[in-house]
Protein backbone atom coordinates (compact mmCIF):
# COMPACT_ATOMS: atom_id res chain seq x y z
CA UNK A 1 0.00 0.00 0.00
CA UNK A 2 1.41 3.30 -1.28
CA UNK A 3 1.69 5.84 1.59
CA UNK A 4 1.24 10.11 1.82
CA UNK A 5 2.17 12.37 3.96
CA UNK A 6 -0.25 15.70 4.07
CA UNK A 7 1.41 18.82 5.27
CA UNK A 8 -1.47 21.62 6.03
CA UNK A 9 -1.79 23.33 8.51
CA UNK A 10 -5.70 24.01 8.17
CA UNK A 11 -7.21 21.20 10.53
CA UNK A 12 -10.29 20.92 8.07
CA UNK A 13 -8.66 20.40 5.08
CA UNK A 14 -5.99 18.37 6.34
CA UNK A 15 -8.80 15.92 7.61
CA UNK A 16 -10.81 16.23 4.18
CA UNK A 17 -7.54 15.71 2.55
CA UNK A 18 -7.03 12.97 4.67
CA UNK A 19 -10.33 11.02 4.38
CA UNK A 20 -10.53 11.51 0.83
CA UNK A 21 -6.83 9.71 0.11
CA UNK A 22 -7.76 7.06 2.97
CA UNK A 23 -10.77 6.69 0.95
CA UNK A 24 -9.29 5.89 -1.89
CA UNK A 25 -6.97 3.14 -0.38
CA UNK A 26 -4.05 4.67 0.08
CA UNK A 27 -2.25 5.05 3.93
CA UNK A 28 -2.17 8.59 5.25
CA UNK A 29 0.02 10.21 7.86
CA UNK A 30 -0.66 14.23 7.78
CA UNK A 31 0.91 17.04 9.87
CA UNK A 32 0.35 20.50 10.58
CA UNK A 33 3.94 22.17 9.40
CA UNK A 34 6.87 21.88 7.09
CA UNK A 35 9.23 21.30 10.36
CA UNK A 36 7.48 18.44 11.21
CA UNK A 37 7.29 17.27 7.76
CA UNK A 38 10.50 17.45 7.12
CA UNK A 39 11.33 15.11 10.69
CA UNK A 40 8.50 12.87 9.65
CA UNK A 41 10.74 12.47 5.88
CA UNK A 42 13.76 11.75 7.94
CA UNK A 43 12.77 9.38 9.74
CA UNK A 44 10.24 7.46 7.74
CA UNK A 45 9.83 8.69 4.16
CA UNK A 46 6.66 8.56 2.50
CA UNK A 47 5.73 7.54 -1.06
CA UNK A 48 4.53 11.12 -1.59
CA UNK A 49 4.00 14.51 -0.07
CA UNK A 50 1.35 16.62 -0.27
CA UNK A 51 2.28 19.88 0.41
CA UNK A 52 0.26 23.23 1.06
CA UNK A 53 2.35 26.43 0.40
CA UNK A 54 1.18 28.85 2.79
CA UNK A 55 2.18 28.14 5.98
CA UNK A 56 3.91 28.89 9.37
CA UNK A 57 7.47 28.66 10.16
CA UNK A 58 8.75 27.18 6.70
CA UNK A 59 6.36 27.43 3.52
CA UNK A 60 5.59 24.70 1.13
CA UNK A 61 8.59 25.87 -1.08
CA UNK A 62 10.69 25.81 1.03
CA UNK A 63 9.91 21.92 2.39
CA UNK A 64 10.01 21.10 -1.45
CA UNK A 65 13.45 22.49 -1.98
CA UNK A 66 14.83 20.39 0.99
CA UNK A 67 13.35 17.17 0.40
CA UNK A 68 14.82 17.53 -3.18
CA UNK A 69 18.15 18.74 -2.23
CA UNK A 70 18.48 16.01 -0.36
CA UNK A 71 20.00 12.43 -1.67
CA UNK A 72 18.21 10.09 0.51
CA UNK A 73 14.76 11.85 -0.35
CA UNK A 74 15.57 13.54 -3.48
CA UNK A 75 13.28 10.90 -5.30
CA UNK A 76 10.09 11.07 -3.38
CA UNK A 77 7.15 12.75 -5.14
CA UNK A 78 6.15 15.90 -4.25
CA UNK A 79 2.71 17.45 -4.75
CA UNK A 80 2.22 21.18 -4.28
CA UNK A 81 -1.34 22.19 -3.11
CA UNK A 82 -2.23 25.54 -2.46
CA UNK A 83 -4.66 28.19 -2.88
CA UNK A 84 -1.95 30.28 -4.80
CA UNK A 85 -3.36 29.00 -8.00
CA UNK A 86 -1.71 32.32 -10.27
CA UNK A 87 0.44 30.43 -13.28
CA UNK A 88 3.30 32.01 -11.57
CA UNK A 89 2.56 30.14 -8.29
CA UNK A 90 2.13 26.90 -10.46
CA UNK A 91 5.83 27.44 -12.67
CA UNK A 92 7.54 28.92 -9.11
CA UNK A 93 6.20 25.54 -7.22
CA UNK A 94 7.39 23.15 -10.41
CA UNK A 95 10.55 25.26 -10.23
CA UNK A 96 11.31 23.91 -6.60
CA UNK A 97 10.98 20.67 -7.62
CA UNK A 98 7.42 19.53 -7.39
CA UNK A 99 5.99 16.49 -9.71
CA UNK A 100 2.47 18.05 -9.91
CA UNK A 101 0.88 21.42 -8.65
CA UNK A 102 -3.19 21.61 -7.48
CA UNK A 103 -4.85 24.57 -6.86
CA UNK A 104 -7.39 25.19 -4.25
CA UNK A 105 -10.77 24.45 -4.56
CA UNK A 106 -10.23 21.68 -6.34
CA UNK A 107 -12.32 18.31 -6.95
CA UNK A 108 -12.00 15.45 -5.45
CA UNK A 109 -11.29 13.25 -8.42
CA UNK A 110 -8.28 15.64 -9.55
CA UNK A 111 -6.74 15.51 -6.07
CA UNK A 112 -7.02 11.46 -6.06
CA UNK A 113 -6.43 11.28 -9.61
CA UNK A 114 -2.97 12.95 -9.50
CA UNK A 115 -1.87 10.99 -6.55
CA UNK A 116 -2.56 8.12 -7.86
CA UNK A 117 -1.19 8.84 -11.30
CA UNK A 118 1.84 9.62 -10.10
CA UNK A 119 2.36 6.73 -7.03
CA UNK A 120 1.84 4.51 -10.51
CA UNK A 121 5.09 6.20 -12.32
Amino acid sequence: MSTVLVVEDSVAQREMIKDLLKESGLEVTAVSGGIEALKVIQGHPPDLVLLDIVMPEMNGYEVCRQIKADPMTQNLLVVMCSAKGEEFDRYWGMKQGADAYIAKPFQATELVGTVKQLLQG
